[in-house]
């Protein structure tokens, strides 16, 4: 954002918020981040950028051969016209037994810091592994996956071309990791209009900003960064009890029970349904539950308070949010 547009902005704000400093200063503090670009994508000195390594794994995470079925892909349950993520509370896995947690986006999943919905586990490398042996979903073993792709002399030629040596369960998650690390998503609405191009929001869309960031509703606490997340792993108070428990699940202390990553929001307008479960429907769900306060589970965040919005302002929130979508993030093959 150049300095011209940040005044300007900053004082829009002001006089949306009532009469505050209309400086820089008060514009960052406000939005804690959040009009910031994205930046670029680092690749783990182990697993270097290499054009071979994302076409290799491009090809893989569309290949159903990964599963014991050879009926889903990693595709399957990130749809590249939904953000890639799915539009299913749950997808099912091979011989369509059903699927355990909702899919996340894998839009700009370069620069989260660990991975999956508890956050247990640290790299995208390692990642690949966990829907591969998941009994309801690939149910597969990664080497006999390899040796199943033996033959296959386009990824023998891929593979030898990324990391000189033959498909291997080695090259095979580090190509998919870094296909994955390709899907960034930095030409919302929103980027376009913090980044100092002549673009302006509506009124409805600047009111939503004003909620979103207001003391009341607090998304922001939340939802910060370039990213919309602090990636923070924490109980939102969705349930009193909680089928699936989480973090728990991982370190077996009454504590973690409950407590998720938190979600980015861009590109949520296309990524309903919502929470880890998939149970809430559509955004107005989602800031209905956060309006009640949550359920009051023992380990939910203290963030989460109860508020109150009007008709207009839960429209305008999600115009808001809507601004967060991409329409460039997935086109193509």
């Amino acid at each position: 954002m150049n300095v011209r547009q940040g005044f300007a902005f900053a004082c829009l704000l002001a006089a949306m918020v009532g009469c505050k400093d209309s400086s820089t200063s008060y514009l960052n503090a406000q939005l804690q981040g959040i009009d910031q670009p994205v930046p670029p994508v680092s690749y783990p000195e182990l697993n270097p950028f290499s054009a071979s390594s994302i076409a290799l794994g491009k090809l893989l995470f569309n290949d159903q051969r990964l599963s014991s079925d050879n009926t889903i892909s990693c595709a399957s349950c990130h749809d590249r016209s939904l953000g890639f993520a799915t539009n299913l509370p749950a997808n099912p896995g091979v011989e369509q037994r059903p699927g355990t947690r909702n899919s996340p986006s894998l839009g700009n999943v370069a620069f989260q810091p660990y991975f999956m919905r508890e956050g247990s586990v640290p790299t995208l490398e390692a990642q690949i592994l966990v829907p591969i042996q998941e009994h309801n979903e690939f149910d597969s073993n990664i080497l006999e996956i390899v040796a199943e792709l033996e033959g296959d002399e386009t990824y023998q030629s891929l593979s030898q071309a990324a990391y000189d040596q033959p498909l291997s369960a080695f090259t095979l998650t580090r190509s998919i990791a870094n296909f994955e690390r390709t899907l960034v998503s930095n030409q919302s609405r929103w980027d376009a209009f913090i980044g100092g191009e002549e673009f302006e929001l509506t009124d409805e869309e600047l009111d939503g900003l004003r909620i979103f960031t207001s003391e009341r509703a607090n998304c922001i606490s939340c939802h910060n960064g370039f990213n919309f997340t602090n990636y923070e792993i924490v109980n939102n108070g969705l349930y009193e009890v909680f089928q699936d428990e989480g973090l728990a699940n991982l370190t077996l202390r009454p504590e973690d029970e409950g407590k998720f990553k938190v979600p980015s929001l861009r590109n949520v307008s296309l990524t309903a349904p919502y929470m880890h479960d998939g149970s809430l429907a559509n955004l107005y769900e989602v800031i209905a539950h956060y309006e009640q306060g949550g359920q009051q589970h023992p380990n939910q965040d203290a963030r989460i308070k109860p508020f109150e919005l009007t008709f207009s302002e839960r429209d305008n929130l999600v115009a808001f949010l809507s601004t967060l979508e991409d329409d460039s993030f997935g086109q193509g093959e």
